[in-house]
């Protein structure tokens, strides 16, 4: 990409975790440690197979250390050993976002036991957050850090990095140059392949959401923060997980 050096640049292949039952049941997962789903676990199978089928030339693997990313990272790994030296990583900087007091909570229920909290959320301010939970800028500062701190450790390098939907809009955001207030701008399907360049404080996007090795699951629930954001008649409130 202009403006890289690619001696120095290291290709990130980030990789949101499969899809999970609290992801349909429109839950705050967060830091919750809640395991996939038996479509996730064949997104993960997937996942793997696209990776092999592309001869991803991979030197590392890191992924959060929540049990859907280990997971969904697992299949990858069995698969790529044979070929490949790989060390395998968890890295608990990798984490979703922490929402605090409704981690684990329907959004329905959030909205009935602490009203406050959730029209806070819906503004999406940069220093909003859930009680007790993390603001957009402090998750952002960690999430870019680790992606940082990986990309210098392994510069020149590729890695495939397992984690979770709000890590990648923080990337997405910091790609784009958007700021942390506002709803999500992009999409950030489960199992799906993002792959990034980072080079110091620099990250550019090479591909985003490519799913081509899903076609054929079930459609996945879809958080929209966009519609969130804008008032609605309830029925109109998408399905779907906010990590």
């Amino acid at each position: 990409m202009d403006g890289f050096d690619n001696e120095g640049m290291t290709e990130l292949i980030l990789i949101r975790h499969g899809e999970t039952d609290w992801n349909r049941e429109l839950r705050f997962q967060g830091q919750v440690d809640v395991p996939l789903n038996a479509t996730g676990h064949e997104q993960a199978r997937r996942l793997a197979q696209r990776l092999v089928a592309d001869k991803v030339a991979v030197d590392h693997l890191v992924c959060s250390d929540l049990v859907r990313t280990r997971q969904t990272a697992q299949p990858a790994l069995t698969a790529l050993l044979p070929q490949l030296p790989l060390e395998t990583l968890t890295d608990a900087r990798l984490r979703e976002q922490h929402f605090g007091v409704v981690d684990g909570m329907r959004v329905d229920d959030i909205k009935a036991q602490h009203a406050a909290a959730w029209a806070q959320w819906l503004r999406f301010d940069a220093d909003g957050g859930m009680p007790g939970g993390e603001t957009a800028r402090q998750f952002h500062a960690r999430v870019m850090d680790a992606l940082r701190s990986l990309a210098h450790q392994h510069a020149g390098k590729t890695i495939v990095v397992v984690t979770h939907g709000g890590v990648l809009d923080m990337v997405w955001r910091t790609a784009r140059g958007l700021g942390l207030a506002g709803p999500r701008q992009s999409d950030i399907p489960n199992a799906g392949l993002n792959r990034v360049r980072l080079q110091g404080d620099a990250v550019e996007i090479v591909h985003w959401a490519d799913t081509q090795h899903l076609v054929g699951l079930p459609a996945q629930p879809v958080y929209d923060q966009t519609r969130l954001a804008t008032p609605a008649p309830p029925e109109s409130v998408p399905s779907g997980s906010t990590a």
